[in-house]
């Protein structure tokens, strides 16, 4: 099996690369500036030296709030660059498993989101990755969209890393209470894109389409940071005591989030036999490396 890791610096890339070795596949990480998958012919040229058998799109232009005066980059990045990769994939034989988010909903239904359910985005950030998504499907069948939810891990920004950061140089922190989803390790996804790789390559029946994939338990940003510091107190001292609950509307920002974005990971078990795990147990692991690595 040859993976092609498309945004191998993030933080989920970098979790794959790793998965990858862990498990002995040849692969070929690939990211910026290096590698641009806006540029079409850029993305043939690498299909045809390479040659991979399954690419992994873990790429995107992720900046929620910068992207509504970005949108042209946005755009460029989360759906011209899906559609690259699915014409040189569909002109190559070779299927892709692309990365997408829960911002492609807009967080009113009030309960965990179905992979039927209508999306409806409400900023440039869900659009653009919605719009990936239609023009991979229409482009390719041989997919798989994984969309995922707060997104945390080692490497790259995130919210994690942020609070730990902040938990250091603040004694009061003010995180929102009143948007809900779900917490996702990277590490705990790169390791369910590559158990779906290996039943592709075993060729197996794959039923092709659009999953869900997220960490088990639904919970607020604010319970998030809490325990966060309640984890990380147990290895070091920090100068938050208190993390303040406040509403969305207290803390405005540029683009409109999701108020409940949570994820129904039951069919990607039915179909995959993959489970997801409590957050709050992968949230430990993941303090523990971000701590013992810095």
């Amino acid at each position: 099996m040859k993976l092609l890791i498309i945004g191998s610096k993030g933080q989920l890339g970098s979790e794959l690369e790793i998965e990858c070795k862990r498990n002995e596949f040849s692969y070929l990480g690939l990211d910026l500036p290096e590698f641009n998958i806006t540029d079409p012919f850029q993305v043939e040229k690498t299909f045809t030296d390479f040659k991979p058998s399954i690419v992994i799109n873990a790429s995107a232009y992720t900046n929620v709030d910068k992207a509504e005066t970005e949108q042209e980059i946005a755009f460029a990045v989360n759906s011209d660059g899906p559609a690259n990769l699915a014409v040189s994939c569909d002109k190559n034989r070779i299927p892709i498993i692309h990365i997408s988010t829960d911002y492609v909903f807009d967080g009113t239904k009030g309960q965990p989101y179905a992979e039927s359910d209508t999306v409806s985005p409400l900023g440039v950030y869900g659009k653009s990755k919605e719009q990936g998504e239609s023009k991979l499907r229409s482009i390719l069948t041989r997919h798989i969209i994984l969309r995922t939810s707060w997104l945390y891990g080692t490497y790259g920004n995130n919210f994690v890393k942020t609070m730990l950061k902040l938990g250091k140089e603040k004694e009061i922190i003010k995180v929102v209470s009143d948007q809900y989803g779900c917490p996702t390790c990277a590490a705990d996804l790169s390791e369910a894109v590559v158990d779906i790789s290996k039943q592709i390559t075993q060729n197996l029946e794959i039923a092709w389409g659009t999953y869900h994939y997220c960490g088990l338990g639904i919970t607020t940003w604010h319970e998030f940071a809490k325990e966060i510091f309640k984890i990380a107190g147990q290895y070091q001292n920090y100068k938050v005591s208190s993390v303040e609950a406040i509403t969305t509307a207290q803390y405005p920002t540029r683009a409109k989030r999701p108020p409940f974005s949570a994820l129904d990971c039951s069919m990607i078990k039915n179909r995959f036999g993959i489970n997801t795990k409590p957050w709050q147990k992968s949230l430990e692991k993941t303090i523990n490396r971000i701590l013992m690595n810095s």
